[in-house]
């Protein structure tokens, strides 16, 4: 199977990106299942339904969230009416939504999607990742239902996602990081064939601070004061995340590649 990973859509700019390149990018490379993470699309804090829509639109199969999963409120109702979006497995005990769920591919195959959030340097104490996964895991195994899972690790620590990585190795096909909005340069295959990059970049503008327009940011660095809100950056966006190729029987990864379109990255692909 040919899948791809987008990681997080920041903004105006991140959305436009995803409307303009994942249509071709899913025709040109044959693409049979994608994945985008949508937490950051509307406004910089949040996904709201029409965004979401507008996502799954342009060629998503599945929009994946995070911390900020329900900053827009209209998500809280939206989520249990539309199950290609999926929130924080280990979110809150009493969130809406789903945190894992079984989507159908082409010619009939099924993928397993889920996601979590760390606990390192994050804001809110969340429960344990690990246990979260390794229950939802062991439910799908590799081979069975599931030809194949993608993991999303939504953290700020670089260690807390490679060790999910190796928790997750040989049980899932992909394991990609998301949150700090930062490609990482290390996609690789496991040694039990799990395909991983410790975070996938953001789909938004990066001649900005991590996405947001750099004026506000960059004044609270420099003085320790703020004199606005944090705005998304409007330039043109890069496309950034991750392509992996699986073998239908096992499940494991048997090829990975980045991928940069557009934007002012170095472009990249399979």
């Amino acid at each position: 199977m040919k899948m791809m990973f987008l990681g997080d859509v920041m903004g105006r700019a991140g959305r436009v990106a995803v409307a303009e390149h994942l249509p071709r990018l899913r025709a040109e490379w044959g693409l049979d299942f994608v994945v985008v993470n949508g937490e950051n699309a509307t406004s910089g804090a949040g996904l709201t339904p029409a965004h979401a829509q507008a996502i799954l639109a342009a060629g998503a199969d599945c929009v994946t969230l995070g911390d900020h999963a329900f900053d827009q409120k209209d998500m809280l109702s939206f989520i249990d009416k539309e199950p290609r979006i999926l929130r924080p497995l280990n979110y809150a005990k009493g969130a809406p939504g789903s945190g894992g769920r079984l989507f159908a591919a082409t010619s009939g195959r099924k993928v397993l999607v889920t996601q979590v959030l760390g606990q390192v340097f994050m804001k809110r104490p969340f429960d344990d990742p690990f246990s979260a996964m390794d229950q939802v895991l062991r439910a799908h195994p590799l081979g069975g239902l599931a030809q194949a899972a993608i993991v999303d690790m939504h953290c700020e620590a670089t260690s807390e996602k490679m060790a999910m990585g190796h928790f997750c190795d040989g049980r899932a096909s992909l394991v990609v990081g998301t949150h700090t909005h930062v490609p990482t340069g290390d996609a690789q295959i496991l040694s039990g064939g799990t395909g991983y990059l410790t975070d996938a970049g953001m789909c938004g503008d990066y001649d900005s601070v991590i996405g947001m327009d750099k004026a506000e940011p960059m004044r609270r660095f420099v003085t320790g004061m703020s004199k606005g809100r944090f705005t998304p950056a409007m330039g043109e966006a890069t496309l950034s995340g991750v392509y992996v190729e699986t073998d239908d029987r096992t499940g494991r990864a048997t090829r990975i590649a980045m991928v940069r379109q557009g934007g002012r990255l170095e472009q990249a692909g399979p």
